[in-house]
């Protein structure tokens, strides 16, 4: 067993059983992978810290359903990445009903450089249904099965929208992304 596991797991005894050092050494090793799935499938810093956050504390709140046989990380990324696509979603329909606050948040600085730019441009492009798939096969570097656990997909769909999803951003982009 890795270290980083074996570390996940005592940590979640520690926490299950209400050590606040513990529940906080989830979060500090947790926080960045998951502040940045929900950040790559809705493109908003600040609606991804939320994401993280509320998904951390649904995490937290579950954490005596946990089953402590199972790695942590993975669990807390479906949260996460459920909850990024239900927020994307929602932005969508605002966005249908003529939601103008919407359309006056700043954008978010983009990337230097300009394949970066071509990418997070195309990859916004895709529902957050093929992003969410994409972004956990390429970014966070699940595999199909895993993702189709994660997800609770069949793995026929997860295989389905990601061959979707990588074909929109080659089409997109010009060039082999598969």
């Amino acid at each position: 067993m890795a270290g980083s596991e074996r570390d996940d797991r005592a940590w979640v005894r520690g926490a299950q059983r209400g050590s606040a050092a513990d529940l906080e050494a989830l979060f500090r090793h947790h926080w960045p992978r998951a502040y940045r799935a929900a950040y790559l499938v809705v493109h908003d810093a600040a609606a991804a810290e939320d994401i993280a956050q509320e998904a951390f504390l649904a995490a937290v709140r579950a954490l005596d359903r946990f089953d402590r046989g199972r790695p942590f990380g993975p669990w807390l990324h479906r949260i996460v990445v459920n909850r990024a696509i239900d927020w994307s979603r929602a932005r969508a329909l605002r966005r249908e009903a003529g939601d103008a606050a919407l359309d006056s948040v700043a954008a978010e600085r983009p990337p230097d450089n300009p394949h970066a730019r071509s990418l997070a441009a195309a990859l916004a492009e895709l529902s957050p249904e093929h992003r969410a798939v994409i972004v956990l096969r390429h970014l966070l570097e699940y595999t199909p099965g895993e993702i189709a656990e994660l997800t609770g997909l069949p793995r026929g769909t997860v295989n389905s929208r990601l061959r979707r999803g990588l074909d929109h951003l080659a089409a997109r982009l010009g060039e082999d992304v598969h």
